[in-house]
């Protein structure tokens, strides 16, 4: 598929926007009551995990509806073109081959670049096998600190894919042990990280500076920091010992000082927010170890292989991206809630947040033209139960109906069996609430049949009512271990994709990214000299106010 226009024009396409206008195609409470064997029908299993779609308003009709939408775009065939090293990142004419990452060393897959074919597999594992060494080094203490001394911290800098990701993985995973003290700062702001500098000793700290150009501006002012901060305990020879870079510019990383044997690249093919996978997952196998890092590339790798292969009808992520479409594209849901019920993955809806709202938040498609339907929606969570106690009000009886997905794992990785217990009732409980709902008429006689004086439980009546039809999709992890920790991550990644495929946009492009990156050297230019002439007038009065109160 080339641009959107096809399937607009499609049949499926006019067949569901005529369901979608249908108010029964949102009623979820009637098909639950409809149909007992509503969890088996819409329940499906893939590299390990399961994805449960029976408390949405899904049914055979509009399930065959969407599967027809996934012909008529030639989702398959979208996946396998960017399997194959195409350029499906048109408007930069690269390749996304993030999936490359985590296949075996022999699965050949090649890369198209502007030079021509490229071995992407053999690349990949070049540095794979460089990072190994590397972590094997430095946990067996081959590679230490300046001083002699093992290192006992690593410091991640990088921001956005080179923070949002590795960050994630490595609090998710913190039960499988620690190897290296991993902190990750993102944010320029000083706020961030001082405290970080504060409470770790230099002497023992490995620095990695993760940034593909070494040019991000963010990521660079606090690599000087901690350049300066690193030299002044050890003395400005010695640096070069604490430092590794995650980058492709040699030229930048041997002017900061790093050697290049402690430089590990990838390539154009690999975008920020797909990177966790390659060198910038170099902070998750210091801290967690070499074998958790590759088990979470084998589980990705398990979910990529049902990607391509499982038919469509069972198909985690094409089952997912065509849920997630009907629900932002057709019913018009501007926004959905990311519920992840494992404390460990409270930074899950922050990952998902970047992966989707910079892959898919956009306006044209392939050819340019202004999308003339809603894209991707707005992505918000925190864990289960904590969202309850904050804006679960507003999923239950707000006036916009927000579909979540509910992460649940199984087999908690702890001994208190109450708590877990009681924490999948309520993700239970959330999801039944949410579809069910509680009419009016079943709040009044509740009241009265607790003893509530008629008028009051009539008067109470609307307001301990709840709407219902509000759709969640739970997925299931057996266990929150690097394997299907890989497996998820992998699930979220190709249903992104496959929306852009079904929209007919770029999903590996982030223009909107790059325009404030370029207006913020003005703004500082201002800051910093009091010379407001070249900003609009509005941008030019924020900054003098700035100066002001700041003194």
């Amino acid at each position: 598929m080339t641009d959107s226009a096809p399937v607009t024009r499609s049949t499926p396409w006019a067949q569901l926007a005529a369901r979608a206008a249908d108010p029964a195609a949102s009623a979820i409470r009637a098909r639950l009551a409809a149909d007992p064997n509503r969890f088996a029908r819409l329940s499906r299993t893939g590299a390990g995990l399961l994805l449960d779609l029976s408390r949405t308003a899904l049914d055979a009709p509009l399930l065959d509806d969407l599967l027809a939408l996934a012909e008529a775009a030639e989702l398959r065939a979208a996946l396998r073109r960017m399997a194959g090293g195409a350029w499906v990142n048109a408007t930069e004419r690269r390749a996304a081959l993030h999936i490359a990452l985590r296949a075996p060393r022999s699965a050949g897959y090649r890369a198209c670049t502007a030079e021509g074919w490229e071995d992407a597999s053999g690349y990949i594992h070049a540095e794979l096998d460089r990072m190994h060494d590397f972590v094997t080094a430095v946990h067996t203490g081959r590679i230490t600190a300046g001083n002699g001394a093992p290192f006992a911290n690593v410091l991640n800098l990088g921001i956005g894919g080179s923070d949002l990701g590795p960050a994630m993985v490595t609090e998710a995973l913190a039960h499988t042990g620690a190897r290296l003290d991993a902190r990750f700062v993102g944010n320029v702001d000083g706020h961030a990280l001082a405290p970080v500098l504060a409470r770790l000793d230099p002497a023992r700290t490995l620095v990695l500076i993760a940034s593909k150009s070494f040019t991000t501006q963010e990521t660079m002012a606090n690599a000087s920091v901690a350049r300066e901060w690193l030299a002044a305990t050890l003395g400005a020879d010695r640096i070069g010992q604490h430092l590794a870079a995650l980058s492709t510019n040699l030229a930048a990383t041997s002017a900061f000082g790093i050697p290049r044997e402690r430089v590990f690249g990838f390539k154009d093919w690999v975008g920020g927010r797909y990177s966790l996978w390659s060198p910038i997952g170099l902070g998750i196998a210091l801290a967690r170890g070499w074998e958790v890092f590759a088990d979470l590339l084998a589980g990705a790798h398990a979910m990529d292989t049902h990607a391509l292969a499982a038919p469509p009808r069972r198909n985690l992520p094409m089952l997912l991206a065509l849920a997630h479409t009907w629900h932002a594209t057709f019913l018009g849901r501007a926004a959905y809630a990311c519920l992840p019920y494992d404390q460990r993955l409270a930074r899950l809806p922050a990952w998902l947040q970047q992966l989707e709202m910079e892959s898919n938040g956009k306006r044209v498609d392939l050819a340019g033209r202004p999308v003339p339907f809603p894209t991707a929606p707005v992505v918000f969570g925190e864990p289960g139960t904590n969202f309850q106690h904050s804006f679960g009000q507003l999923l239950h009886q707000g006036t916009a109906v927000i579909p979540a997905d509910l992460v649940l794992v199984a087999r908690p990785d702890h001994e208190l069996e109450a708590n877990h217990r009681i924490l999948l009732a309520h993700a239970a409980a959330q999801g039944a609430a949410l579809a069910l709902g509680r009419s009016e008429e079943e709040a009044v006689a509740e009241l009265t049949a607790s003893g509530t004086d008629p008028a009051r439980a009539a008067a109470l009546g609307p307001h301990r009512s709840f709407p219902g039809d509000r759709p969640t999709i739970s997925i299931i992890l057996p266990r929150l271990d690097p394997h299907h920790l890989g497996a998820l991550l992998s699930l979220y990644e190709h249903k992104v994709a496959l929306q852009a495929a079904l929209w007919g946009i770029n999903a590996f492009d982030q223009w909107g990214v790059e325009l404030g990156k370029t207006l913020a050297g003005g703004t500082e230019a201002a800051l910093a000299t009091g010379d407001t002439a070249a900003l609009d007038p509005a941008t030019a009065g924020l900054v003098a106010a700035l100066r002001r109160m700041g003194g």
